[in-house]
C-alpha cells in the first residue's frame, strides 16, 4: 500500500488497564485485543501512529505534538491510585507534526505544533500504546480533542492527516483513543444501560462489516444518544479516517479485537478498519 492512511482504529484506554497486573478480569479482553491489534498494525509497517486522545482536552486549538522524543511520566490525574506515575519514551515526528499543523491552518482549522518540554502525556495517550507497540517501534504524533470543534471538523482533520501523509510519503495509522458510550458512573463493574449497549453493538457491527457510509450517516444520532465520549468528537476522527480509506480504496473491512467491556458505565472496544484489497 502506498503512502497515506493505511488503517483507522478506535482503541480502549480505561485507566484500570494501565498497570496490567492490577487490571480487573472483566477488562483482560481489552488488553488481549490491544496486543492482537498491535501485532497486526505493526505488520503493516507503518511509519507513524497519529493518536487522537479523548483525555488531552484543548478548548480552542488543535495542538500537534512536534517532539523528536516523547519522554516523561504519565499520571492519571483523575485516578492517581490507578496510574500513579509510569515512565514512557517514544519517538515523535517533528517534520510531520509541523506539516500537519500548517495543513490544518491552510484548511481553515486552527492547528499549532508544540514541542513544549513540559507537556506530559495523559493516560489515553499512554495506555493503548503500551500494548499496541510495547517496544516503541513506531513514532507517534498526538492530537487533542478540541471542545470548540464539531463532529465534522474532527472528520476533516483526519482528511488533513491523509493529505499530509501523502505529501510526505508516510504510511500512517490513525488511532482514536476513546470509549464508545460514556455515561460514566461510580463502580468499575457497571455496564452502560441496555439501550446504550445496543447502540454500541450496532456501531461495532457496522464498523466490522465495513459499512462506512451507513456509520457516518448514523454517527450524529449515535454520538448524542449513546453519550459517546467527548460528545463523539474523538471517535469522529477515526470515522473520518475510515471515510478516507473507503473513498481511496472502494471498500474497507473491519475487525473487533478482544472483548466489548464495561468500565464505570462506559462501553469499550478495540475496532480497526483497513482497505479491503
Amino acid at each position: 500500500m502506498s503512502a497515506g492512511l493505511i488503517a483507522a482504529a478506535v482503541v480502549a484506554h480505561t485507566p484500570r488497564i494501565g498497570i496490567e497486573e492490577n487490571a480487573p478480569p472483566f477488562q483482560h479482553g481489552l488488553i488481549r485485543g490491544l496486543r492482537e491489534l498491535g501485532r497486526d498494525l505493526r505488520a503493516m509497517k507503518p511509519d507513524l501512529f497519529v493518536l487522537q486522545s479523548a483525555h488531552w482536552v484543548s478548548t480552542f486549538n488543535w495542538y500537534v505534538t512536534a517532539h523528536a522524543v516523547h519522554e516523561g511520566v504519565c499520571i492519571a490525574d483523575e485516578a492517581p491510585d490507578l496510574i500513579p506515575g509510569v515512565p514512557y519514551r517514544r519517538a515523535g515526528d517533528p517534520a510531520f507534526a509541523r506539516s500537519l499543523a500548517a495543513a490544518m491552518r491552510d484548511g481553515g482549522v486552527p492547528g499549532t505544533a508544540t514541542d513544549s518540554e513540559h507537556l506530559h502525556w495523559d493516560y489515553a495517550s499512554y495506555v493503548p500504546l503500551k500494548y499496541l507497540d510495547p517496544d516503541a517501534e513506531v513514532p507517534v504524533v498526538v492530537l487533542p480533542t478540541v471542545i470548540c470543534s464539531d463532529l465534522t471538523e474532527n472528520r476533516r482533520v483526519a482528511r488533513i492527516v491523509q493529505q499530509t501523509a501523502r505529501a510526505l510519503g508516510k504510511r500512517v495509522v490513525f488511532l482514536s483513543s476513546c470509549a464508545l458510550s460514556h455515561a460514566v458512573e461510580r463502580g468499575p463493574e457497571r455496564w452502560p444501560t441496555p439501550e446504550r449497549i445496543d447502540m454500541d453493538r450496532r456501531f461495532i457491527e457496522l464498523a466490522t462489516a465495513g459499512h462506512v457510509r451507513e456509520l457516518l450517516d448514523w454517527s450524529p444520532i449515535y454520538c448524542r444518544a449513546a453519550a459517546a465520549e467527548m460528545g463523539g468528537r474523538t471517535i469522529s476522527g477515526m470515522l473520518g479516517a475510515a471515510e478516507v480509506l473507503a473513498l481511496e480504496h472502494g471498500a474497507v473491512i473491519g475487525r473487533q479485537y478482544g472483548d466489548y467491556a464495561q468500565s464505570s458505565g462506559s462501553g469499550n472496544a478495540n475496532i480497526c478498519l483497513t482497505p479491503a484489497a
